[in-house]
């Protein structure tokens, strides 16, 4: 395989993805190990560059396939989301939050097809996307809906730097009340959040990864004394991970699981137990990766910032990080 082709949809349109996406396809480090795609409304994109002073050479196309990055322009994969004046950087719209999963959904589309190695979203507004009245709780399920995959299929992993090693945190469940999110730590789910790492870690490169997987409860629940799932559910899900050739122990105590050294990932039963970890210590560089789904895809773990939009303010960091680790993976 040559150069990877990584799509990078713009999400929210009146935040800072326009910004942080331009300045990722702008980076020296990021065109020499891919070919970057941009995907989304022209207009915006432009009317970014403008508010942050960065310069625009675009050129746009149709359809991914048509894109050539012979002479060094911005390559856009256009998507005809707004008329003149109608985006509101800063704002909550619904209009905003259809383009970020428009963009998205095209991109998605193009890696489906063959025509992209892999793809990257900026972040979305979640509340645009509820005006819009439109069902979303996050991109793995949306990832998973595009892709034909069963949303409870679909898993998130955080990855970053941390003191020169490099965290991996997936999530049993993700953006569910807590109430529900303990119903839906089952046998079956575990083992499936397990398995979907591990394979996640070998399309990465990683041979025989090892993974440490934490319990629900305090302590990981200190023999039953403060509750019985890592007993009746979590232990027994690691079994079965383990007859099935994958290297996975615990559950062990999710407040100090991520001291313990030679584990290739970490798995979570909810979100808070993996994203304090990660925002605490990597809140601009972090990498959200989709697992269980045909489609190489990765979001930020930082939001869409409404409050710096347009004000070349937005940090990329945490895009660029993404993309290196999708550009990685494809190779592999």
């Amino acid at each position: 395989m040559g150069v990877p082709r990584i799509a990078i949809a713009i999400g929210d349109p009146a935040g800072i993805g326009p910004e942080i996406a331009l300045k990722a396809a702008l980076d020296p480090q990021v065109r020499s190990i891919c070919r970057p795609l941009l995907v989304g409304d022209r207009g915006a994109l432009k009317a970014h560059a403008t508010a942050c002073g960065l310069a625009l050479n675009l050129r746009c196309v149709a359809r991914a396939a048509d894109a050539s990055w012979s002479d060094g322009a911005l390559i856009l994969l256009e998507r005809k989301q707004f008329q003149p004046d109608e985006l509101h950087i800063g704002a909550i719209a619904a209009p905003h939050g259809e383009a970020a999963l428009d963009s998205a959904k095209a991109a998605i589309d193009a890696a489906l097809a063959g025509e992209v190695d892999a793809v990257v979203a900026a972040p979305q507004t979640e509340s645009s996307i509820k005006l819009a009245g439109i069902e979303f709780d996050g991109y793995p399920t949306f990832v998973a809906r595009c892709t034909g995959v069963p949303p409870e299929d679909a898993f998130l992993m955080i990855c970053f730097d941390h003191g020169g090693t490099e965290m991996r945190i997936a999530h049993a469940t993700l953006h569910a009340s807590l109430r529900r999110a303990i119903k839906l730590v089952t046998r079956d789910r575990v083992l499936h959040a397990i398995r979907s790492a591990d394979s996640a870690l070998r399309r990465m490169g990683i041979a025989s990864p090892r993974i440490a997987v934490s319990g629900l409860n305090p302590h990981a629940g200190e023999g039953g004394l403060f509750g019985d799932e890592e007993q009746a559910i979590i232990g027994p899900a690691i079994a079965d991970a383990n007859k099935n050739d994958v290297a996975a122990e615990g559950p062990f105590g999710a407040d100090t699981m991520f001291l313990k050294k030679g584990y290739d990932a970490f798995v979570v039963m909810t979100h808070d137990q993996g994203h304090i970890m990660a925002k605490t210590h990597a809140f601009s560089g972090s990498a959200a990766l989709t697992l269980g789904t045909p489609v190489l895809f990765s979001s930020v773990a930082h939001g869409s910032a409404l409050d710096i939009a347009g004000k070349n303010r937005a940090d990329p960091g945490a895009i660029i990080s993404a993309i290196r680790r999708l550009a990685g993976a494809s190779h592999t």
